[in-house]
C-alpha cells in the first residue's frame, strides 16, 4: 500500500531544484562505514555498492549504474525484470530502500566531505591557566522605612469626604 504525503510535502518534493534534490537522495550508510567516516547518511552517486533493503530483491548488492534525479530512482547493477517482448530493463529503487556498503571516493569533493580528522596530540595549544575570579561581597539590603500605621476613618469622615467632592 502506497502512503500520500500531504499536498504541501509533495509539492516541495517535486518541485524542488537540483541541488536540494541532491541532498533528499540521501541513504543510510553500512555500520562499517558509519564508524570510520562518522556520518549515518549520504547522497547515493553513480559508482557507489549498494544493498537492497526492501522488496522482493532485498539482501541483492550491486553498484550504482544511474541516477534519476528528476524521478527520485537509481538504477543497480543486475536488477533487472523482463518485459513481455523478452527484453530486460532495469529497476527503479527509491533511495531510501538502499544502504552504501561501499563508496564511490573518485570525486575530491566527496572525499573532503568525509575526511575526518581526529584533532593531534601535538598540535592542541596548551590550556591557559584559568584565573580565579574575586568573589563579589554580598549586597546589603536597603534599610526599610518604617510606615507608620494607616489611620482607620470613621464613618463621618467618610460621609464628608463624599460630600465635598460632590458639591
Amino acid at each position: 500500500m502506497k502512503t500520500i504525503q500531504p499536498r504541501k510535502q509533495h509539492k516541495m518534493l517535486h518541485e524542488a531544484p537540483s541541488h536540494v534534490r541532491s541532498k533528499l537522495f540521501s541513504a543510510p550508510l553500512s555500520s562499517t562505514l558509519k564508524d570510520t567516516h562518522r556520518v549515518s547518511s549520504i547522497p547515493v552517486r553513480t559508482g557507489d555498492t549498494v544493498r537492497l533493503m526492501r522488496g522482493d530483491k532485498k539482501g541483492v548488492e550491486g553498484k550504482v549504474t544511474r541516477v534519476d534525479r528528476s524521478r527520485y530512482r537509481l538504477f543497480v547493477e543486475g536488477i533487472t525484470r523482463e518485459k513481455v517482448d523478452g527484453t530486460a530493463i532495469q529497476v527503479p529503487i527509491h533511495p531510501s530502500k538502499v544502504m552504501i556498503t561501499n563508496l564511490n571516493l573518485d570525486d575530491k569533493r566527496r572525499r573532503e566531505s568525509l575526511k575526518v580528522e581526529a584533532p593531534k596530540e601535538a598540535e592542541k595549544p596548551p590550556e591557559a591557566p584559568v584565573k580565579e575570579r574575586k568573589k563579589r561581597k554580598p549586597r546589603k539590603a536597603a534599610p526599610q522605612k518604617a510606615k507608620a500605621p494607616r489611620k482607620k476613618r470613621t464613618e463621618s469622615e467618610t460621609r464628608k469626604e463624599g460630600e465635598a467632592e460632590t458639591g
